[in-house]
């Protein structure tokens, strides 16, 4: 069942209430155009209709950086909303405006609304809790790298299109087939190269990214990610690129578009991805869990979320918190969850809406989509909740030119990594300095 569907069936069962007025008006700034605006706009219309009290009104205000930076303007002026949607990298950011948000925990509790973090996966929680782990954030719409294989290539090449490499030398061994047979023009691409080979890969193995635990701890932090893995996996990847394994499409999604036209044998990019290649690639697709090196112990751990979560502003009326709380739990019932999966191909945050996903054969309709989960079903280790790094956005694209001087073979691994670190810490001393604990 999709969304509109469950708007149609809302309105319906409310019909005889359709003279009362609401009486608190929710404003909510988000970040989502497009289809996953749209997807946005059905749910919100879904609680609108469910209830005769509140009103969440939506309200679009530009890309990640924007939205967080008008809401902070907003909230020193008094005029904040009651909730802004902040992407992962814009945590630091909204946190260190620590007088114009309201901890969701604390909001929750306050409004009397039932409220279990537990109900969330691990991993998707620990991204958004503070040091007692209480959810500061409510999660929202969630995504994960994980990795994506043409099955027809597959075949065509020798291999068996059920089972996925594990590892990635196994990837190699699979990428060198693929290139003798002439299956794909392209072996090996990625999408997100940043937040997927540097940040996820180091949470999958359980690595450092940054001091003071990844910079949950503190802004005091510096980057620490030019180590035994990442130089390893660096090194891998520019061995692949000189002999034409590796293909890089950019630092977006662009390698998505490479794989979903059969230019490219395998891919690894977000778990959102999946819903459009999969409606538009003309090849079955196959989803399996990230990639890892099993030298590292206890690898694979778990990935790291990605997407966004919902954040509560301060200065706000009881009544209005009321309601905020009830569009919250609204969001957080299994039935929501799932069709919000259903519809987006998001990550689902919570184990109930998870499940309800599978009873309702989204899993089955689309065999391999559940990798996402399976990766966010462990506990977090310690060092693979992710990172908390302020101007995280300025960071990614250093590291981006860095890895781009390897592809162009203008620095060795070595020398990428380490310039992408030096210059990494000054902007973590920019925000430190902006923003002292």
């Amino acid at each position: 069942m999709n969304l509109r569907t469950l708007v149609l069936i809302a309105a319906v069962a409310l019909a005889p209430a359709g003279a009362a007025h609401a009486v608190a008006e929710i404003q909510f700034w988000h970040s989502m155009s497009g289809p996953l605006g749209e997807s946005a706009v059905a749910v919100i219309d879904q609680f609108n209709a469910s209830q005769n009290v509140y009103r969440v009104a939506p309200v679009f205000k530009g890309d990640d950086e924007e939205s967080v930076a008008a809401a902070i303007a907003a909230a020193r002026a008094g005029k904040a909303p009651h909730i802004v949607q902040v992407s992962d990298a814009g945590t630091a950011t909204i946190l260190a405006a620590k007088k114009s948000i309201r901890p969701v925990h604390q909001m929750m509790a306050a409004a009397g609304e039932k409220f279990d973090a537990r109900s969330y996966f691990p991993a998707v929680s620990g991204h958004y809790t503070d040091g007692r782990g209480k959810l500061l954030s409510l999660p929202f719409n969630g995504a994960t790298p994980v990795f994506y294989y043409n099955k027809d290539a597959y075949r065509a090449a020798g291999l068996d299109p059920e089972h996925a490499p594990r590892t990635w030398p196994e990837v190699q061994q699979a990428a060198l087939k693929v290139q003798e047979s002439g299956a794909t023009p392209c072996a090996f691409t990625t999408g997100w190269q940043s937040w997927v080979q540097v940040e996820n890969l180091s949470a999958w193995h359980n690595q450092p990214v940054a001091t003071r635990n990844n910079g949950f701890a503190g802004t005091d932090v510096k980057l620490k990610f030019n180590s035994e893995l990442l130089i390893r996996h660096v090194s891998l990847l520019s061995s692949w690129m000189k002999s034409g394994l590796f293909t890089y499409a950019g630092r977006r999604n662009a390698a998505e578009a490479k794989f979903r036209e059969g230019e490219c044998a395998m891919l690894t990019s977000s778990s959102v991805a999946y819903a459009a290649m999969a409606k538009n690639a003309r090849f079955p697709i196959g989803v399996a869990p990230l990639p890892y090196y099993d030298e590292f112990k206890g690898a694979p751990f778990n990935t790291v979320v990605g997407g966004a979560s919902l954040w509560v502003m301060a200065g706000k009326k009881p009544v209005e918190y009321k309601g905020v709380a009830k569009f919250f739990s609204f969001l957080s019932r299994p039935e929501v969850q799932a069709a919000w999966v259903e519809e987006t191909g998001s990550l689902p945050v919570t184990r109930a809406g998870a499940e309800q996903a599978r009873k309702q054969g989204f899993y089955t309709r689309n065999p391999g989509a559940e990798a996402s989960v399976t990766q966010m079903s462990k506990a977090t280790a310690d060092h693979s909740r992710g990172v908390r790094l302020g101007n995280l956005t300025q960071i990614r694209a250093v590291i981006d030119d860095e890895l781009e001087a390897v592809w162009n073979r203008k620095k060795t691994p070595m020398e990428a990594l380490d310039a992408a670190v030096e210059r990494g810490n000054e902007l973590l001393r920019l925000f430190a300095r902006a923003n002292p604990s």
